[in-house]
């Protein structure tokens, strides 16, 4: 069971099933069950090469986590139906929390919950073996909820079994240059209003140790992180949209379900890092000098050489 996207052995799912909104990351709305207008007939995208400037990083970052050659499989092929679209979006669900599960149960601390991980995942593999009314019959939100302390745990006694770093390994602490054109820009909140000048990171999140802290659920979008050190702190949830996070250390750190879009990577070190998605770093910028967990891949759009600027 791939828990990888294969476009060859699917129907275009993905350019049916999910709504989307016209905004930064989609160029247009379309409602859920409506095919996007550039899905060809043979199921292909006739902007692949192009999504980026035809207004579509949204979809360069959209990961199916391999439902959409699995929910097809199970239907025995194509055509598109309706029972297959509301299959797969019941199946890309569960494929996401394998993806969690099979991440805390490769972390050795977490030991003592990967019984009960291993028990959540068989339930999960036996709700989709089932096949389509199985499927159909299925709540996500149930196996999430099962789920979901299992992994709260399992990041817990990972990210305390790693001790506090003497620094950041592999980096050399300097922040990047004040005045490099990402620090000439005025900083704006998601409402638009100008925090030039202001100070960014809060009397809560002075000092660049921020090592180990629980910062689950805070909003940070926009934060002037630069050069921070986030090893082992849980920034589960957080929402870190447009964040400036070059050259920070976040290694094992927990990214659950972080919003990490627009956020700056570059020279970042996000190695170990816990529940990082392809749909998280997809979201992001980074460069060749950005560190990955070992066996994430490293986005195609991503630039090939480090840079301070935006």
């Amino acid at each position: 069971m791939s828990l990888a996207a294969d476009c060859s052995r699917c129907v275009g799912l993905c350019c049916v099933a999910p709504a989307f909104a016209a905004s930064a990351d989609f160029a247009f709305s379309k409602p859920a069950g409506v095919a996007c207008r550039h899905l060809a007939p043979d199921a292909s995208c006739t902007i692949h090469d192009r999504l980026i400037p035809s207004g579509f990083p949204g979809c360069v970052a959209y990961d199916c986590f391999g439902a959409g050659q699995r929910v097809v499989a199970l239907f025995g092929g194509g055509p598109r139906s309706a029972p297959m679209l509301s299959a797969y979006e019941t199946v890309r669900q569960l494929h996401e929390l394998l993806w969690y599960v099979a991440d805390a149960l490769s972390r050795p601390p977490a030991a003592p919950v990967h019984a009960a991980l291993a028990d959540a995942r068989r339930a999960i593999e036996a709700a989709i073996a089932g096949g389509p009314s199985s499927i159909e019959a299925t709540d996500p939100a149930a196996h999430r909820a099962t789920v979901a302390p299992l992994l709260r745990r399992a990041s817990a006694l990972t990210r305390t079994a790693v001790p506090p770093a003497a620094g950041r390994p592999g980096m050399d602490g300097r922040r990047p240059d004040r005045a490099s054109p990402a620090h000439q820009r005025p900083n704006r909140d998601a409402t638009g209003r100008d925090l030039a000048g202001r100070d960014l990171a809060g009397g809560d999140l002075a000092g660049r140790d921020l090592s180990g802290r629980d910062l689950a659920g805070r909003y940070l979008a926009g934060r002037d992180l630069a050069g921070r050190d986030l090893s082992r702190a849980d920034l589960s949830t957080a929402s870190l949209i447009g964040a400036d996070l070059r050259g920070a250390g976040l290694q094992v750190a927990d990214l659950l379900a972080a919003d990490l879009r627009g956020v700056n990577l570059d020279g970042a070190d996000l190695s170990g890092a816990l529940y990082l998605t392809r749909t998280q770093v997809g979201s992001a910028r980074g460069s060749a000098t950005t560190r990955l967990p070992d066996g994430l891949p490293r986005p195609a759009h991503w630039r090939t050489a480090g840079s301070s600027a935006p």
